[in-house]
């Protein structure tokens, strides 16, 4: 079911009148996801929509078992896996990812990335954690600076969800209209069955009223916002083309096939196809086998040691990863659509009494893929022991990853938005792009 929410699961905010709408069956007519792109495409006045897909992979996934090996280096630091040579001279991966040595010019790797050691998204999501208000995240900057949704309905902030606290959703000061819309599944994008577009409009009429009366006691303009947000959730009932993005049953059975458990990621294609400007989601568990990526040895509660799971993992994400890259390139939307995947932290290059690696913040690393930039690269170098960037005076951080995702969509990194208090808030301190890329 598709539900359209005011809070985000891990941050309540306390809203009591309605907690979320949920809608099921609206039988107006069919217009398809072809004839929406169709039209975008015979404007001569429109642009194709810039967007981008964040994919996190929670619990700190390990650069030295992964992205960033070290074949030289003394045995307790690198490891059970050897690297394998791509199709771009020079970049290499591991050997239990042959799918993705074979598109290494579709993608790039940064390595090195200064982090903080907390199992969150926030810091990813925000590019910035600490001090007495909380920024925005990057899905909410977007929706701020292009007003929330589309003409077609098509809203510009989605959470696909996943596991162990994906995306936090949270506008802070940029106000409830912001938060991300959040999806159980495109297929149930419809009014509950009995319900005809004439009661569903009566049903628009009653909850304006309650609205109205709710007005003078919102203190802090919360209720406005989510007038704007109820009215942003009808336009997207009553849109067919936002109902045929969500739903992946449009899509080829052979392309479903290839996704296999990963149709979050084909959703986010879909959504991202047809104008939503940022889509966010998580792959762990219900994608992945063996669980999250917080793998420390055969001691932390796990069946198994680091590297029996990432036997286990790693081949099923060599293949979704693949099949979502080379559908991005396949559908020609490598220009338009950029795509981030990233853990909030790296692994320790020292392996643990327990046969694993620990949390490692100062080398974190992130997969980019289209978004027109400089693909078929690996950025940054963490030293024979993959301890921490060496190659550069101060380490790129998450909030470089955004400025160069904020560029990408035409949004200045240095903007500031006022917060509760009117004072001017920077979106990032440091708005500086990741040159390597662009």
């Amino acid at each position: 079911m598709l539900t359209f929410t005011g809070r985000s699961h891990r941050l309540c905010d306390g809203f009591s009148r309605r907690d979320f709408l949920s809608v099921g069956a609206l039988a107006v007519g069919g217009l398809t996801m072809a004839d929406v792109l169709r039209a975008r495409a015979d404007s001569p006045t429109k642009s194709t929509p810039k967007s981008v897909i964040m994919v996190y992979l929670p619990g700190g996934p390990s650069h030295l078992d992964m992205y960033d090996l070290k074949p030289d280096a003394p045995a307790e630091i690198r490891g059970e896996f050897k690297p394998v040579a791509t199709n771009v001279t020079g970049v290499k991966v591991c050997e239990l990812l042959p799918l993705h040595a074979k598109i290494a010019d579709k993608f790039t790797v940064v390595n090195g990335l200064q982090c903080i050691d907390t199992h969150s998204a926030e810091l990813l999501m925000r590019g910035h954690l600490g001090g007495p208000v909380a920024r925005p995240v990057f899905g909410s900057v977007v929706s701020k600076v292009r007003g929330g949704s589309s003409g077609d309905g098509m809203p510009h902030y989605v959470a696909l969800g996943g596991e162990n606290g994906s995306d936090p959703g949270d506008p802070a000061y940029l106000g409830t209209a912001h938060r991300p819309f959040k999806s159980g599944g495109g297929e149930n994008l419809r009014l509950v069955q009995g319900v005809s577009p004439e009661r569903f409009a009566d049903r628009k009429q009653l909850l304006a009223t309650f609205d109205q009366l709710n007005r003078d006691i919102d203190s802090r303009g919360e209720m406005a916002g989510k007038d704007v947000y109820t009215a942003r959730a009808m336009e997207m009932i009553a849109s067919p083309a936002v109902r045929e993005a969500f739903d992946v049953s449009k899509e080829p059975k052979e392309v479903r096939e290839k996704y296999g458990k990963g149709t979050r990621l084909l959703q986010a294609l879909r959504l991202a196809q047809a104008g939503v400007s940022v889509v966010t989601c998580s792959v762990a568990g219900t994608v992945l086998p063996v669980g999250d990526w917080d793998t420390h040895g055969k001691n932390d509660g796990r069946k198994f040691g680091q590297f029996e799971d990432y036997r286990q993992r790693l081949p099923v994400f060599d293949q979704v990863i693949h099949t979502f890259l080379t559908d991005l390139y396949a559908r020609g939307l490598d220009k338009d659509v950029a795509v981030v995947i990233w853990g909030e932290f790296g692994r320790t290059p020292k392996i643990n009494k327990d046969g694993g690696r620990d949390h490692w913040a100062p080398a974190g690393h992130a997969m980019f893929a289209g978004g027109g930039f400089k693909m078929g690269q690996v950025i940054g170098d963490t030293g024979p022991k993959g301890e921490r960037e060496r190659g550069r005076a101060t380490p790129y951080t998450p909030a470089n990853v955004l400025a160069t995702l904020y560029r990408f969509l035409g949004i200045d990194p240095t903007a500031t938005f006022p917060d509760f208090t009117g004072r001017p808030r920077f979106v990032l301190d440091d708005p500086d792009v990741i040159t390597e890329l662009v």
